[in-house]
């Protein structure tokens, strides 16, 4: 049996070269830089697991303060045990076990290592080796960059790309229009309207919310995600008994019993989640096997590192597709490749870049997530304290900082 040596976490910033200014309806966002947290638990024999976790001082404080103190020493034959027992003390507050869910894949990392086994062969195991990918980028642009943009994903070789909604609803349908003609009628087309129910004073109301929704209809879209306040779930339900278009939420819930309000509601026909920031891997199992049993779907959200999309996709392949279709991919811009902006450190925690062949993943077959993790990231990226991004209000002298936490409220909502 393995013994847990130390715990130990790295908050990493990722600065912009220059600010993104982008104006959206209602305001402006500007983008100052990315973040990531690299999680490493260190056992006495020597093996060292790894996880992405949420990119927050409050994570960092929880982990280092709670998590690391009550696993320091204790012996690692199984994480599902580890859990209960902290559960049954500091885990009965939701925020420290969010946070010891985090650092556990890196627990199920070195177990994997010792057993020489993938963490899909420890909670659950593999049916597939490969999971669809979308190319997700798209943010705040005249409708023809959105349409190039598009295009360019379709040509890396996705089959699928979703962009992110907000500069006004005649544009907003004028972009998915130009979009649709730019990569022909068998390529998914996800439209996130995220920003449509945060717009200060120019929130979308609920009649231009339905009428977009069923004008989408024309152009095929995959889904339509969160284009209401995502603990409105009675108003989702509403919205998709009209069948317009498949409706997606998921993201921004703040505990599992919310997410399981939003199953057995029937509200989505997608169900999404961030693994690394909402629960871990025991609440996206638990609440997989609820929207399998519902005839739901589930996508995964994964919006930051490599490593996190190799966390989401070690559990989406002990599911069939018919239950866990998508794994979100970020597109990251590089001078030879398209995307929202530069993020090089999404890439490089990793010794080798993921493989991806016709718009799959390629799910790694080694022991743990199958990844080696480069340290030097550490050095390379040190923290830089504050949001990644701010967004200000037209007509006000408001800004709100926003940070790397999904569950968390947005600005204007």
């Amino acid at each position: 049996m393995l013994t847990i040596r130390k715990v130990e976490c790295f908050l990493l910033s990722c600065p912009l070269p220059e600010p993104l200014v982008l104006p959206y309806f209602g305001g402006e966002r500007r983008i100052l830089k990315r973040d990531a947290m690299l999680i490493r638990v260190e056992t006495c024999e020597g093996i060292v697991g790894y996880a992405p976790g949420p990119a927050t001082a409050r994570a960092k404080d929880a982990i280092e303060k709670v998590v690391a103190p009550f696993l320091a020493g204790r012996g690692l034959a199984d994480p599902d045990a580890l859990r209960v027992h902290f559960v049954d003390g500091p885990g009965r507050d939701w925020d420290l076990l969010k946070a010891f869910c985090a650092v556990e894949i890196a627990l199920f990392d070195a177990v994997g290592k010792a057993k020489d086994l993938p963490i899909s062969e420890l909670i659950g195991g593999r049916i597939r080796d490969r999971i669809r990918l979308y190319g997700s980028a798209g943010m705040y642009m005249p409708p023809e960059r959105y349409a190039e943009e598009a295009h360019a994903i379709f040509q890396l070789g996705f089959r699928a790309y979703k962009m992110r909604a907000g500069i006004g609803p005649e544009d907003d349908l004028k972009t998915v229009r130009l979009m649709r003609a730019a990569v022909g009628p068998d390529f998914d087309l996800m439209v996130d309207a995220h920003t449509w129910w945060r717009m200060g004073d120019r929130n979308y109301v609920s009649a231009t919310i339905d009428r977009l929704a069923e004008q989408l209809a024309d152009y095929h879209v995959a889904w339509l995600e969160e284009p209401l306040p995502p603990e409105d779930h009675e108003a989702y339900h509403r919205l998709r008994e009209l069948d317009f278009v498949p409706i997606a939420a998921g993201e921004h819930e703040p505990t599992e019993h919310s997410f399981m309000d939003l199953i057995f509601t029937e509200s989505v026909d997608y169900v999404q989640m961030d693994v690394v920031s909402q629960g871990g891997l025991p609440t996206a199992r638990r609440l997989l096997a609820e929207v399998a049993h519902a005839g739901l779907k589930f996508a995964f959200h994964s919006w930051g590192t490599a490593l996190e999309v190799i966390v989401a996709a070690q559990l989406g392949v002990c599911w069939p597709d018919m239950v866990v279709e998508w794994l979100e991919y970020p597109c990251y811009s590089a001078p030879s490749r398209a995307g929202m902006y530069p993020f090089p450190l999404s890439a490089e925690i990793l010794k080798d870049p993921v493989e991806i062949s016709q718009g799959d993943l390629i799910v790694p077959t080694g022991p743990g997530l199958g990844v080696e993790v480069d340290e030097r990231v550490i050095e390379r990226y040190p923290w830089i304290p504050g949001p990644w991004s701010t967004w200000s209000f037209e007509g006000t002298d408001r800004v709100r900082g926003m940070y790397a936490d999904p569950s968390e409220k947005w600005p204007g909502s």
